[in-house]
């Protein structure tokens, strides 16, 4: 008996061996977040939450389409029922909601965690990025993938490593920054094999990112094969150039002429060009950070002519104008530069108006934040300070208080320019972007009655400075809900890295219904070519 033991016995010591290991090699990885400073919590690398099963009580509960008095129990990170007066046992959680709203978490379509870009790198890496994103109510992002030399797969590979810090989920849009059949052929493997379904061309940046027309219809033509959403940076790059070295020779070197340097108009003609020839390879087209009244009324006329057109304003767009980048301080003035630019006093209140009447459709950020000595890189030549600006914490807030707040939308607009429309466009509703049974368990709890206020001495990105510093209003998220933890309560952040998870988007959202239509229709209509015959002498 002794004997036909040992190898039972042998087995479980190797098993409890491996366990051990595992257990320690998890532990070490956790303590290497810890050690570097990236952990928030009383117990950095452990689940902010022993408990799977949360009841949300009392809360009313806001779709995109509707509100109701209910309950909402989660289990095991999944919305589990969604009704009045759940009766549940002693080891559920339970949040009081009552006089609150309870909505789906925000979803950002537009960020820039842990860029390379002019130079420098981006202060917010996908832990800090994210952890200010939960802070601020957002419980999932889409961000850039920025080819390496050109490869798509380079990218993707140097993303997926610097994304293992996450602490949310996370989606990732594709730049397209050269054109040949290498690019075609990887564009075909994000889509079918990677879980992408967007790719960006950027108009702008001459010499670095921008491409030209022919790579743009190029581009186009390979989205709408594949069932991907083609997106744009709508700035002409040649107008942007010649505006620059224009202020240059004017002796305008400060942050104002940046600005100076890309006017209204050729986002105009750009975000103009781009809808022309999307609607040329009748494909739908999705604009991003729509900063100006020109690019958005383009927009505005194409959606009236019928053509499938996305615009979308970011927060600082639509809250702010740029006489602060002339304000006598350079650091002051200089982290408000981003491009496009932050636009003169009316713009704002224009592109506010157009959210409101549905001519845009939902709210990013590009968050895109470089703190005050990487930005003073600059200082003699406007041309070199890194652009981009923060709002991934702030974007919630901001948009209730300037938005709802004004009664310029409803609450239940608020749900859908905030999370369900970017969830519908990017194909994955209603995991997300939904509070309804079967959902992911992404939630927040927002008290309209208590007030916030922004600062870079409370905020929760690694930056120095806030471009909206000092902002107070009113509408604050009390408690962020990510996978079915809660992540977000009294103030406090209880977030580790590693817990996000990669969210895949399938290709042919909405956005593509009737496009084949569409084409059989224009076919038909060419009644062409046409028979001739030669004539006879």
């Amino acid at each position: 008996m002794a004997s036909s033991s040992s190898p039972q016995r042998l087995l479980r010591l190797l098993s409890l061996i491996l366990l051990l290991l595992f257990a320690f090699c998890s532990i070490s990885e956790s303590s290497q977040f810890c050690d570097a400073g990236i952990g928030y919590g009383e117990s950095c690398g452990v689940s902010s939450s022993s408990s799977t099963k949360l009841l949300i009580k009392g809360g009313t509960v806001v779709n995109a389409h509707d509100m109701e008095v209910a309950d909402v129990y989660v289990e095991d990170g999944i919305i589990v029922a969604v009704r009045p007066n759940i009766k549940v046992g002693d080891d559920v959680t339970v949040l009081d909601a009552t006089g609150k709203f309870v909505m789906p978490g925000g979803i950002d379509p537009h960020t820039h965690l842990a860029f390379e870009f002019m130079g420098s790198e981006t202060i917010d890496d996908f832990f800090s990025g994210q952890a200010a994103a939960l802070a601020g109510g957002t419980t999932m992002h889409i961000d850039f993938v920025i080819p390496v030399n050109g490869s798509l797969l380079s990218g993707l590979e140097a993303y997926e490593k610097k994304s293992k810090k996450s602490c949310m989920d996370y989606g990732f849009h594709m730049a397209i920054t050269k054109w040949d059949e290498v690019v075609s052929k990887e564009m075909e493997i994000m889509v079918n094999e990677k879980g992408i379904n967007s790719f960006k061309f950027f108009m702008a940046y001459k010499g670095s990112l921008m491409i030209n027309d022919e790579l743009l219809l190029q581009g186009f033509q390979k989205c709408k094969s594949l069932g991907a959403l083609a997106m744009v940076h709508a700035e002409n790059g040649d107008g942007a150039y010649e505006g620059q070295r224009r202020m240059i020779e004017l002796g305008i070197t400060g942050p104002e002429g940046h600005a100076l340097s890309r006017p209204p108009v050729l986002e105009g003609e750009a975000t103009a060009r781009a809808i022309k020839l999307a609607g040329f390879v009748n494909t739908p087209l999705y604009v991003v950070h729509v900063m100006s009244i020109d690019a958005m009324e383009e927009i505005s006329e194409a959606r009236k002519s019928g053509q499938k057109v996305i615009g979308e304003p970011v927060v600082s767009g639509l809250v702010l104008n740029d006489s602060w980048l002339w304000d006598p301080d350079f650091i002051t003035a200089a982290k408000y530069v981003m491009s496009p630019p932050i636009r003169a006093a009316g713009h704002g209140e224009a592109l506010q108006a157009a959210l409101s009447m549905g001519a845009l459709q939902l709210v990013g950020t590009d968050h895109c934040p470089f703190n005050s000595t990487q930005k003073a890189l600059g200082i003699d030549d406007f041309q070199k300070i890194p652009n981009g600006v923060n709002g991934i914490e702030e974007r919630m807030h901001l948009v209730w208080d300037t938005m709802v707040e004004s009664g310029q939308i409803s609450v239940t607009d608020y749900v859908r320019v905030t999370s369900t429309e970017c969830a519908r466009i990017f194909n994955i509703y209603p995991r997300k972007g939904a509070i309804r049974a079967g959902s992911d368990a992404d939630i927040i709890i927002l008290n309209p009655n208590s007030s916030f206020e922004i600062s870079a001495k409370s905020h929760h990105s690694r930056s120095d400075t806030n471009v909206f510093e000092g902002w107070r209003g009113k509408g604050k998220v009390e408690v962020t809900i990510s996978g079915g933890r809660v992540v977000w309560l009294n103030d406090e952040l209880k977030v580790f890295p590693g817990s996000g998870k990669y969210v895949e988007m399938r290709p042919f959202s909405y956005l593509f219904n009737g496009i084949g239509k569409a084409d059989e229709k224009y076919l038909s209509s060419l009644k062409a070519p046409v028979k001739r015959f030669r004539a006879t002498t």
